[in-house]
């Protein structure tokens, strides 16, 4: 059974912000990791992998991948290719999910899926969990980007993320 080995939490206050957050994510991650998204519509899952292509340096444009379910963005350069999950629509678990071979890709690539939590853990025992929850501003006069803050927790389990630092993705 794999235990957390890591662990922060991140307070991203725009879509910019967001998305840079997932370009200093990518500086961490090698090829074979498994990154699980978590968060209620709109919260800003795809804006996180968008910057996660552009840190990794990948082909095409990251949009949601809702309803073609899979998309694989190959390397621009010598890194791993991205292939971006979206299992919204996937009610099972990993049997579900055997169509799109992820076992076999995720050895040479970055796996990152949405609405993952309780469908792919079994793919690895090495994964991040990014969960994202939308935070309510406290001051009614506050602007709607201020109402529109993410508290973003990043949790690394399993001895790949063993003595990973991963409060560097706080400074965005």
């Amino acid at each position: 059974m794999s235990t957390v080995d890591a662990l922060t939490q991140v307070t991203v206050k725009t879509p910019d912000r967001m998305q840079e957050l997932g370009r200093r994510l990518a500086g961490l991650l090698r090829p074979g990791d498994l990154v699980l998204l978590s968060g209620e519509l709109g919260a800003g899952k795809t804006t996180l992998t968008r910057g996660l292509g552009e840190g990794l340096g990948v082909r095409g444009a990251v949009t949601s991948p809702t309803f073609v379910i899979a998309r694989v963005h190959p390397s621009l350069h010598v890194g791993p290719p991205l292939v971006h999950v979206d299992a919204y629509r996937l009610g099972g678990g990993l049997d579900e999910m055997e169509d799109l071979d992820l076992d076999v890709s995720l050895p040479e690539s970055v796996v990152v899926v949405e609405w993952g939590e309780g469908k792919v853990e079994e793919l690895s025992e090495d994964r991040l969990h990014v969960v994202i929850a939308r935070t309510v501003g406290a001051d009614a006069a506050a602007s709607d980007a201020e109402d529109d803050v993410r508290e973003v927790t990043v949790t690394g389990v399993g001895e790949r993320w063993a003595g990973c630092d991963l409060s560097l993705l706080q400074e965005v």
